[in-house]
């Protein structure tokens, strides 16, 4: 196993507060900002999918497009 690379930063007010919140529950520093990390990352992923999702709801021609393909897989369908 390859070694890790080690991160170094400088907490201010709110982040000492967020990492204490994060280590309350007995979490080491290191594993409370791997989880933070992780998370971020996935709550940036949704919000790129909900301002995406926004954007295709409010797109008149795409709505269009949908509805064309669903009314032809409706036809398709077997039962």
């Amino acid at each position: 196993m390859a070694a890790m690379p080690v991160v170094n930063f400088r907490t201010d007010e709110p982040s000492e507060r967020a990492l204490a919140e994060l280590t309350a529950d007995g979490a080491s520093v290191s594993e409370a900002v791997r989880r933070a990390l992780i998370d971020a990352v996935r709550l940036r992923r949704r919000e790129q999918m909900r301002r995406e999702s926004l954007q295709a709801a409010n797109d008149r021609d795409d709505v269009a497009e949908s509805r064309r393909v669903a009314e032809e897989m409706d036809d398709l369908r077997a039962w």
